[in-house]
C-alpha cells in the first residue's frame, strides 16, 4: 500500500484534474453545454433509456436531468417516447442530428487530447487510460452512499504505516 505522502499528492492531483474537464468543456459548441453534452454521451453508451435511468447515470436529480432532456429535446438531438410498459414514462433516443452532435463532441474531445498530449508516447496515453479505468473501478459506483465502516480501517492503516515510533 502506498505511503499517505503518496496519497495526499494523489488527492492534489486528482483535484487539478478539474482544469483538464475545464479544458475540455470549453471547447464544446455554444449550444451543447457540459449537461447536454453528458446527455447524448450516455444515450450513445447505454442506448434508449427512462428519463429515471439517464437521472441515475448522471447522479443528479429528475428536476435537473428534466432541464438537460429538454435543452438536447428541442434541438432534436434526442425523441421523448411513450413507454410501452409504462405510458407515463418516456423512453429516450438519440437522433440522427444527436448521433451527429455526439459525433462532433468526440471529433472535438479526441483533436484536444491528441494536441494536449502531442509529446506522450502512445505507451504513455495507453497507460494512463489503463489506469484511470482501474481507478474509476476501484471506486465502483461513484453514486452510491460511500462505505463509511471500511474508510475508518484504512485510514488507520495509512496512518499506522506512516507514523514513526522512536527508537
Amino acid at each position: 500500500m502506498a505511503e499517505r505522502a503518496q496519497y495526499e499528492e494523489l488527492a492534489r492531483q486528482l483535484s487539478a484534474i478539474s482544469a483538464v474537464k475545464r479544458d475540455l468543456g470549453r471547447i464544446l459548441p455554444a449550444d451543447c453545454p457540459s449537461g447536454s453534452a453528458a446527455v447524448l454521451t450516455l444515450l450513445g453508451r447505454h442506448g434508449d433509456m427512462r428519463m429515471s435511468k439517464l437521472a441515475e447515470l448522471l447522479a443528479v436529480d429528475m428536476s435537473v436531468t428534466s432541464r438537460h432532456v429538454a435543452h438536447v429535446a428541442d434541438r432534436g438531438w434526442i425523441e421523448r417516447s411513450p413507454d410501452p410498459a409504462d405510458k407515463r414514462s418516456r423512453i429516450l433516443r438519440l437522433t440522427d442530428p444527436g448521433r451527429a452532435q455526439l459525433d462532433e463532441l468526440s471529433r472535438r474531445s479526441t483533436e484536444l487530447l491528441a494536441e494536449r498530449l502531442i509529446d506522450w508516447s502512445d505507451d504513455d496515453v495507453g497507460r494512463l487510460i489503463q489506469l484511470m479505468t482501474r481507478l474509476r473501478a476501484s471506486f465502483g459506483d461513484c453514486r452510491s452512499t460511500p462505505r463509511l465502516a471500511q474508510a475508518a480501517p484504512v485510514a488507520e492503516s495509512v496512518a499506522h504505516r506512516t507514523t514513526r515510533t522512536p527508537a
